[in-house]
Formats: structure tokens, C-alpha cells, sequence
């Protein structure tokens, strides 16, 4: 046992006391204004402001199991100056805790001073003469492990892992269904990314295990605690590929203190629409991602912008008013050439149009009486939704797609079989349809294309964010990149992607072609997390063997762990008793951990069957993730996931059924932080084959 363990233990307790107190303090806060009857609407005000701040530092200081102090860093000489412990001590935590002399007890992980515990090394020690980790389950000390600095430290080798017993630690932890954060193990190149300057596009390469999902999770944090002004007004922006994801992450950030992100799928974000999670065939996916679109779209909303084809007689008590085909198409070509957005057009066709009819009878007629006097006319509200019909986005695309004579007006060069892609029945009732996630960008340029229309009371309005921090951007296309760059303020973001684990319809060779659709205000930022945390070496050795075929020249990540089980290979006439076998073995194994059994599409109803007969009980991905001890997950799912075992079912047909299929089988293949089972009737793909 290290000889402070006991004294640390009671600096905790002091800790986690101090904790208390604040908490109870920021209950007090409540008690400052009392609003009665009577009360003014400035008390009423005030009152609201308080509790409001009240709830955010009462979610900051809620720990639930998580450790709230992982580590403690000594300073040469004293440390700095006035501040902490007089001979530089100083424990780094989750959350800011001060005793009642508002000395600091605990420093936040994000604070200037806590970067040498993250960034020291022998070579640059940073003020540093120990960096001290804990390994903790709730408010107990369970172990301490020092890492000394100076004459000790240069006989070290070089680049070793910072804290490497309390990250081995981590990484054994069984899996829970849900994301945990790393704060108390990062380490230094994850560090980098983490603390990376707010400006920009930074963009972070990291193949699996290598914590990418995280580092950026942690980096938002980061960021609003350096930047609170104006990132906390301007609002923080998280996208994943899909809402099992999304319910897999969603813990993170509050544990470390910042409730307020968004997370959303980039379907969320076009609001207006009702925009389910199914993505249509990888043909037509392909068709709606390309930037062609741009100009198919703009061309669509075009077509509604058109002169009469009759002249127009209408009534007007004892007289006729009057405006010809030449007249409508000179207003329409006016509202073009004026307007950047259709519906901001619609007042101004309105008004030339009624000031057209008071015209054609002479001078003594009133524009505006006309206008009060004929708008509620059949005749001339069909001929305004004529020229220029107050659209949607859905309304607008609704009908584009639901004509294949508008989808060839748009864009006469389309193939017949991509004319076909496009095309489905048009809907009666166009705000009900319920989109694909495909359609999703769609929708966005469109809106983009229309602009707000009259009275929408802020529907059509895009909202925009101070920071966007993308996972798996690797399978954006560039329609969605666009509806990214849209939302960006001011250019920041944090993108981070594996360029091997590019699975979508949309595929990337690098990130030339991703950064060329986001902002370009500042040239990106380029960072790679070159080491694999969560995958032992024997697993991972598995992968890179289709890693090398899939992706040639990428060089996976550095296992940190070489040792670990060997992958398992099953070969059997009936897949689905043996995956029944499979999974009992390896819940057994990774007790109390989980198991994932990876299954392509077409195999989800034969597995789950068989599961059921067996009385194995199981879930499903779905909005809270993987809560079950196993879970049936098709692989087009199962990306940035993790679980402590994997069995991954029929390998070739994994590959068989996705475009990019051997990808895919890499990214089923690179879940698991302990066993990987492979379960197949059908031959083995020929890197498997040892």
C-alpha cells in the first residue's frame, strides 16, 4: 500500500466535504428573492436569473460515482505565485472546489495550471518535480501511483503513457451502454487536440480506440470553460451520425461539469421538417449528397417563379382591370433581380401586380384599395401562387420530386435512372411527409434557397453556433457539409473522423475533400491520435489485416496494450445455435461487462430469433443506447461504439452487403476492449484466413 493513501483519503474527504458546502450555498442563492403578490416583473426577473444559475452550478457539482479528484502535481520551488498551496501543490479535479477561505481545494482540469498534468514529460517537466494519479471508485482512494521528475525521471524512457496504471484501470472497466469521459487519464496528444486554439476548423484523424469521440467531447467542455464569453450565449453545437449514438455519448459532458451543448443528428437540425433516421439506397443517397444539388434545387425554385400563361381580366365594381403575360413577366423578372431569397420576393410581386390593375383603369384608382378590394378574389390568388407561390421546404420538394417533368426542368442532364431516383408520388399534405435522413440536406438548401416565409414566426430561421464539434465526419456528403457550414457563426469547429471507418454513401480518400466544404476563414488546424487505447494488440492485429486491403497505406493505431485474448474463430453448419453458444461464453467472460452481437442487416431477425428461443435475454439500439448486457446491433450501426465483447456474425456477408464492405467489417471488428468471437458458415474474406 503507498504510504499516503491514507493521508490522500482524508484530503478527499476534505474535498468531497467542501463539495457539500458549495452545493448548499448554491441552494441559499434561492432564498435572495422572494417574489410575492405584488412583486414586481424586475423581482420576478431577478428571481428567475438566480435559480437559473443556481440549477447550472448545482448540475456542476453533481459527482453521482464519478471520482471528483484524479490527481495531484507538485511544482519546483514552491510553484506559482499566491496561489494554492504554498509549497505548489495543487489537485487536479472534475469541478473548482474552494474551502470557506475560497482557498482552492480542487482545480478544474481545464485550468491553465492543471496542462502540466496532462502535458509533462522527462524532457519538458513543466515546473513539475511529481505528477501523482488516483485510481478511484466514488469518494474511495483505491490506489496512487507517482511519476517523479528530474534526475529520476531522465532515465525513463521517453513518451511513456502519463498515469499508466489509472489508464489500464479505466480501460478495464466493464463497458456500461454509455461513454464515459477520460479526464483523469488523458493523455498528452489527446491534450493537444483537447486545448487546441477556438479559431477554425480543427480536424482530427484517430482510428478506433484511439478516443477521438471523446477527446472532442471533452474539448467542448473545454472550450466553454476558456471561452464561456461568447460561447455560452452563441451556443455549442455537438452532431453525430445518429441518435444510438447520440444516447451513447449524451452522459459525457454533464459529467464534466457543462449541461448546456445541443446534441443533435444533422437530421435535427432543419427544423420544420419531420425527418425519420432512414437513409434511402446508397444510389440515390449518393445522388442527393452531390453538390449538384446546389444547382437541381435553386433550378426547382426557379420553375416557381414564372409569368401568366393568359392575359388576366378581373372585375372591379363597374369596371374591368387588366394585366397581360408581358406585364407578369416583366415583374418576375424585376423580383430576380432584386431579391437574393424567393419568399422575401412575394410582397414585392404582390405590390407590382395590384399596382399593374390600378393602372389599366386610369389614374384615379387607389393602389391599396385595389389590393383590399381584389385579394380575396379566386382568380387572383390563383394567378399570385402562379408567379411566385409562398413555399416551404417541403411544400417545394414535394412537388419537385413529384414530378419527373420538374425534376428533367431542373436539371435537363440527369440520366432517366437518376430522374427515377428522384422521383415519388407527390403528397397531398406536404408538411406531414416524413422525410429520410437523406432528404435532410435537401430540405436545408432549400431553405437556404426560399428564405423565411411571411409570418412564419421564426420556423424558417437557421439557428447558428458559436462552436460545431462533428463525429465520423468522414461520412458527410457534401450537401451535409454544407448544411454544417451553414450553422458555423464565425468558422470554429472540431471535426473528427477515421478516414479507414468511411462506410457512407459518400466516400473520402482524405480530408482535402472534407475541408474543402467547411469554412475557410483560417487555414485548419491537423492533428492525428496515433496511439489505440481501447483495442488490445492481438485484436487489433486482426483488424489491420483488413485495414491493409481496405484502405492501403493507412497505418493503424499503436496498440498500447500488447497483450490480451486472441481472437476467436467459429466455424459452424448453424449460425444461429452457435452464436447462442457464443454469446453465453462470452457474457460469462466480460461479466458484469456487455457483448454486442454485430450482424449484417439481413441477419438481425435470424439472430435476434434465436437469441429469444434460448431464453437469452437481449436489446436493441435504440434512443438510450445499448442498456442491455447484449445487444443485437447491425453493423451500419454499431460505428464509434464500444463494448467489452464483440461477436461479429458472417463476415463475408458483412462485406457483401455494404458498398464500402470491408470497412464496415473493420469497424465491427475494432468494438471491443477485451474479446472478439467470429462466428461464419459461409468461407472467411481472405484476410481473415490466418
Amino acid at each position: 500500500m503507498h504510504p499516503e493513501l491514507v493521508s490522500e483519503q482524508e484530503y478527499l474527504n476534505h474535498a468531497f466535504s467542501c463539495l457539500e458546502d458549495a452545493r448548499e450555498r448554491a441552494l441559499q442563492l434561492t432564498d435572495m428573492v422572494q417574489v410575492g403578490r405584488g412583486g414586481t416583473n424586475q423581482a420576478r426577473f431577478e428571481r428567475e436569473a438566480i435559480w437559473d444559475a443556481v440549477a447550472t452550478r448545482l448540475a456542476q457539482l453533481e459527482m453521482g460515482d464519478a471520482a471528483l479528484v484524479f490527481g495531484r502535481i507538485d511544482q519546483e520551488d514552491g510553484g506559482g505565485e499566491g496561489v494554492g498551496e504554498p509549497h505548489g501543490r495543487y489537485y487536479i479535479g472534475r469541478v473548482g472546489v474552494w474551502d470557506d477561505d475560497q482557498e482552492p481545494v480542487v482545480v478544474d482540469w481545464r485550468a491553465p495550471i492543471a496542462e502540466a498534468f496532462y502535458r509533462a514529460t522527462g524532457r519538458m517537466p513543466m515546473g513539475l518535480e511529481r505528477r501523482r494519479h488516483f485510481v478511484s471508485r466514488g469518494r474511495e482512494l483505491l490506489a496512487i501511483e507517482d511519476e517523479l521528475f528530474g534526475d529520476v525521471e531522465r532515465f525513463r524512457e521517453n513518451g511513456s503513457l502519463r498515469g499508466e496504471g489509472a489508464l489500464i484501470a479505466a480501460l478495464e472497466t466493464a463497458r456500461t451502454g454509455r461513454l464515459g469521459d477520460i479526464v483523469g487519464t488523458i493523455q498528452t496528444e489527446q491534450d493537444l487536440v483537447i486545448r487546441a486554439p477556438l479559431p477554425g476548423v480543427l480536424a482530427v484523424q484517430g482510428g478506433p480506440g484511439t478516443g477521438k469521440t471523446v477527446v472532442a467531447l471533452h474539448r467542448a467542455a473545454y472550450l466553454l470553460y476558456t471561452n464561456r464569453f461568447p460561447l455560452e450565449g452563441q451556443g455549442v453545437l455537438v452532431v453525430g451520425p445518429n441518435r444510438l449514438f447520440l444516447a451513447y455519448i449524451e452522459q459525457v459532458l454533464p459529467s464534466l461539469g457543462e449541461a448546456g451543448v445541443e446534441l443533435a443528428t444533422l437530421s435535427d437540425v432543419v427544423a420544420g421538417a419531420s425527418i425519420s433516421d432512414r437513409h434511402d439506397p446508397e444510389e440515390v443517397s449518393r445522388i442527393k449528397g452531390d453538390l449538384c444539388m446546389v444547382r437541381f434545387l435553386a433550378r426547382g425554385v426557379r420553375t416557381r417563379q414564372r409569368p401568366l400563361r393568359d392575359d388576366l381580366r378581373v372585375g372591379y365594381g363597374v369596371r374591368w382591370l387588366r394585366i397581360t403575360v408581358e406585364q407578369t413577366q416583366r415583374i418576375v423578372a424585376e423580383a430576380r433581380r432584386r431579391f437574393r431569397t424567393h419568399n422575401a420576393a412575394r410582397r414585392f410581386v404582390e405590390e407590382e401586380f395590384f399596382g399593374v390593375l390600378a393602372e389599366s383603369a386610369g389614374s384615379d384608382l387607389d393602389v391599396e384599395d385595389v389590393r383590399e378590394g381584389l385579394k380575396g378574389e379566386l382568380p387572383v390568388r390563383q394567378a399570385l401562387d402562379w408567379m411566385w407561390p409562398v413555399l416551404s421546404p417541403s411544400e417545394m420538394l414535394n412537388d419537385l420530386f413529384g414530378s419527373r417533368a420538374l425534376i428533367r426542368a431542373a436539371d435537363p442532364s440527369l440520366a432517366e435512372d437518376e430522374v427515377d431516383a428522384l422521383h415519388r408520388p407527390r403528397s397531398t399534405e406536404p408538411e406531414s411527409i416524413r422525410w429520410s435522413a437523406s432528404d435532410a440536406p435537401l430540405l436545408d438548401e432549400v431553405r437556404a434557397v426560399l428564405g423565411a416565409r411571411p409570418g412564419s414566426g421564426g420556423v424558417d430561421a437557421v439557428r447558428t453556433y458559436g462552436h460545431i464539434v462533428v463525429d465520423e465526419v468522414q461520412d458527410l456528403s457534401p450537401m451535409e457539409l454544407r448544411m454544417l457550414e451553414r450553422r458555423s457563426l464565425n468558422g470554429s469547429m472540431t471535426v473528427v473522423g477515421d478516414i479507414a471507418q468511411a462506410t457512407g454513401a459518400w466516400v473520402h480518400d482524405g480530408w482535402g475533400s472534407i475541408l474543402d466544404h467547411l469554412p475557410d476563414k483560417r487555414p485548419p488546424q491537423h492533428h492525428e491520435l496515433t496511439v489505440g487505447y481501447r483495442i488490445p494488440g492481438p485484436l487489433m492485429g486482426l483488424a489491420s489485416r483488413v485495414l491493409a486491403v481496405a484502405v492501403p497505406g493507412l497505418k493503424p493505431p499503436v496498440a498500447v496494450r500488447g497483450d490480451g485474448g486472441e481472437p476467436r474463430f467459429v466455424a459452424t453448419d448453424s449460425v444461429a445455435a452457435s452464436v447462442v453458444a457464443v454469446v453465453a461464453e462470452e457474457s460469462t467472460a466480460v461479466e458484469p461487462g456487455n457483448v454486442a452481437v454485430i450482424v449484417a442487416a439481413s441477419q438481425v431477425e435470424e439472430v435476434e430469433a434465436a437469441l429469444e428461443s434460448a431464453g437469452i435475454e437481449f436489446g436493441r439500439p435504440n434512443r438510450h443506447g445499448l442498456d442491455a448486457s447484449v445487444a443485437v446491433v447491425p453493423v451500419t450501426l454499431v460505428k464509434g461504439l464500444e463494448v467489452d465483447a464483440a461477436v461479429v456474425v458472417e463476415p463475408s456477408r458483412i462485406v457483401a452487403e455494404q458498398a464500402q464492405g470491408l470497412r464496415a467489417l473493420y469497424v465491427a471488428l475494432t468494438r471491443a476492449t477485451q474479446r472478439v468471437s467470429i462466428v461464419h458458415a459461409e468461407p472467411l474474406p481472405e484476410m481473415l484466413v490466418s
